[in-house]
């Protein structure tokens, strides 16, 4: 690699390792990093970068004297590039096809060299009547991939996330949230752990009761603003143990509990219908696409816990991290879920389904229900994103 190529694929990485892992690269990346790394990548480019070639090119990058030479390949670097700059996902066949000139990352290359090369001085006896041809084609050249700059840029201003460093009212406003229906003396508590935001799961719901009761206390709400993207939440340590403590997801269309709607939960359930079965800890997503006057769809159930004795310290263990991850691609909606022991998710999908709703704002929220007996749970959040992603045609 030539230089200024070896320069501008350090500083790419280490975006890319900070977009995967919300922190700088400051030691080599382990195997189990490595590979989360490469199924991030592919997850969100369609595209292959192996996990043993992030691991060296870690190593490489903070140790560049002392390693054996890394010389990715222009696909690899192409890869990265469309990764950091959240581009339409593709495949290999796609890309030879459509895009083998790797523009992504001669684009990111020649910013980067732009950025950082020394200014020359100016020569003299430069002026308009001297532009020849060439030099004019240079000029729009030049333009256009500015502008194509300060587009993609304009784009990543659309992005967000929130590690809850400060749940302050003002602060939460500021980066642009919004409290409905507050509970005062639960929504005081919402700073009980620090570095995290704390919901309660407490009476109600966006689904109406038989009563006609409807609404969710301490909802958090903020604007989408496109149309295809996604969402996450991080959990610290909610284990749900009685009906129907849950902390989601949920999309709205607009502000009020009669829009169309759709929520990712980990929810809790023992109620079987009569039947004597071990409580469940579970996924579930619920739809409401005619609005909350018609009956709620239940589109997912999945079971990943069984809470019968046996099972307890594996519970504890496997959920002392989880996340829940929302991706609409025009209206198509994917649904995702992690857990484990620690901060590296490994997400799996829990069901595509296709639904008439074009939702407007994200809520994070914690209930239980219409259930009085069933006592207000802690759920500590420690991280929220929303991210643009490219519609595909």
């Amino acid at each position: 690699m030539s230089s200024i190529d070896e320069k501008a694929f350090f500083r790419l990485f280490h975006e890319a390792h900070e977009k995967c892992f919300w922190k700088s690269l400051t030691t080599p990346l382990s195997e189990t990093e490595s590979k989360h790394f490469s199924n991030e990548i592919l997850e969100r480019t369609g595209l292959v970068v192996g996990w043993k070639s992030i691991k060296n090119y870690s190593l490489h990058i903070l140790n560049p004297g002392t390693n054996k030479q890394e010389n990715p390949s222009t696909a690899t670097l192409d890869t990265f590039a469309r990764y950091v700059t959240n581009a339409a996902k593709t495949d290999e066949a796609n890309r030879k096809k459509n895009e083998a000139h790797f523009r992504y990352w001669y684009n990111y290359r020649d910013t980067y060299a732009r950025s950082y090369s020394p200014k020359r001085k100016r020569r003299k006896h430069i002026f308009v009547y001297h532009f020849k041809f060439w030099d004019l084609i240079a000029i729009v050249v030049l333009l256009t991939t500015i502008a194509i700059y300060i587009y993609r840029n304009s784009i990543k201003s659309t992005n967000f996330t929130d590690h809850f460093k400060s749940v302050s009212q003002d602060s939460l406003a500021k980066k642009g949230w919004v409290l409905k229906n507050e509970d005062p003396i639960y929504w005081d508590k919402k700073d009980e752990k620090a570095g995290h935001l704390t919901l309660y799961t407490l009476d109600g719901d966006n689904y109406p009761d038989t009563a006609g009761r409807i609404g969710i206390k301490n909802l958090l709400l903020r604007k989408i603003p496109n149309s295809c993207f996604s969402t996450e939440i991080h959990l610290n340590n909610f284990i749900p143990q009685q009906n129907w403590q849950q902390v989601g997801i949920l999309l709205m269309e607009d502000t009020t509990f009669t829009s169309k709607s759709v929520r990712l939960t980990l929810s809790f359930n023992n109620f079987f219908g009569g039947f004597t079965k071990p409580g469940e800890i579970l996924l579930q997503a619920i739809s409401a696409i005619n609005g909350n006057l018609s009956k709620p769809e239940e589109i997912a159930h999945t079971v990943i816990f069984s809470t019968d004795s046996t099972q307890s310290a594996i519970v504890n263990k496997n959920l002392k991290k989880s996340a829940l991850r929302i991706e609409k691609q025009n209206h198509t909606f994917r649904f995702l879920y992690a857990t484990g022991e620690n901060d590296i998710f490994a997400f799996k999908e829990i069901i595509t389904r296709g639904l008439l709703i074009e939702p407007r704002y994200v809520g994070i929220f914690a209930l239980k229900g219409f259930m009085p007996h069933t006592p207000a749970k802690p759920a500590h959040i420690d991280f929220f994103r929303l991210e643009e992603q490219a519609c595909k045609d």
